[in-house]
């Protein structure tokens, strides 16, 4: 079983593959920004605390938002379980990412 603290880790991990990838195509951040827009559409208000600050990251631009996708608080980890960041990579890359995660984090 995964504990919190592992689950954040991996979420940390796989923000900075994206924030990676936004450095590299800042057009990405308008795909991050359409995804909230549906987000805010059919979410339950209890997360919209979240979808807002997203909301007001996007806003402020790249280096805010890539900054707080990857701090390592645990604001950072409650904004990452509602990340529209996390969506704009693609299957391959999500499942090449796993797959090395839990080849490098498996139990000795």
């Amino acid at each position: 079983m995964r504990t919190h603290q592992e689950i954040d880790m991996r979420s940390l991990a796989l923000h900075r593959l994206v924030a990676d990838k936004i450095r590299h195509d800042a057009v990405l951040l308008d795909r991050a920004k359409a995804i909230l827009h549906r987000w805010h559409q059919t979410a339950s208000p209890r997360t919209f605390v979240y979808l807002d600050a997203w909301q007001n990251l996007l806003e402020k631009g790249g280096d805010a938002c890539l900054a707080a996708a990857t701090e390592e608080s645990e604001w950072g980890n409650a904004l990452r379980q509602a990340s529209p960041l996390a969506c704009l990579l693609t299957h391959q890359e999500r499942f090449a990412f796993l797959k090395h995660w839990k080849q490098s984090h498996a139990p000795q």
